[in-house]
């Protein structure tokens, strides 16, 4: 059995836990710095929804509560929507956050991905997002460009 590839990736912010799980969780701020709003009730089991923020409702992955510690831990799986009912597909983000005097350090682990080219999607996707997520908690607005946008290379 080979094991499948994974990412993890860690940034500081200047916020407390309390905000950051807030940000992480609230479906209109997921808009304001993801793009997508990330609709759920957030408790173990549920059903959770990355809906793009066009208004088209069109929902981009989708995936289970696993773990919920309100503002420390959540964990959710992940899958494209055509392989919800499909969990050898699933992938899993864990996201850690850890107060530490004015700042939080937040680990995301997004592991069980199918292969490397999903690893190398996640590994330029999550910087973007949680650098416009960084901005947004420490200076109130996102980035003033989408940076997922941004040309590799």
């Amino acid at each position: 059995m080979t094991e499948q590839p994974g990412f993890v990736y860690v940034i500081y912010i200047a916020s407390t836990p309390e905000r950051l799980w807030e940000a992480l969780t609230d479906a209109d701020l997921t808009a304001v710095y993801w793009g997508h709003r990330n609709v759920s009730d957030w408790r173990p089991g549920s059903r959770w929804e990355h809906v793009r923020a066009d208004g088209s409702g069109v929902a981009d992955a989708v995936g289970r509560v696993v773990e919920s510690e309100p503002p420390a831990r959540l964990v959710t799986t992940w899958a494209a929507p055509g392989e919800e009912g499909r969990e050898d597909r699933h992938s899993r983000v864990t996201f850690e956050i850890r107060p530490y005097e004015d700042i939080v350090r937040l680990t995301v682990t997004h592991d069980g991905l199918g292969d490397e080219r999903e690893r190398s999607a996640v590994a330029s996707g999550w910087p973007a997002v949680l650098s416009n997520l960084k901005s947004l908690l420490e200076t109130g607005r996102p980035l003033p460009q989408e940076p997922w946008r941004v040309p590799a290379g």
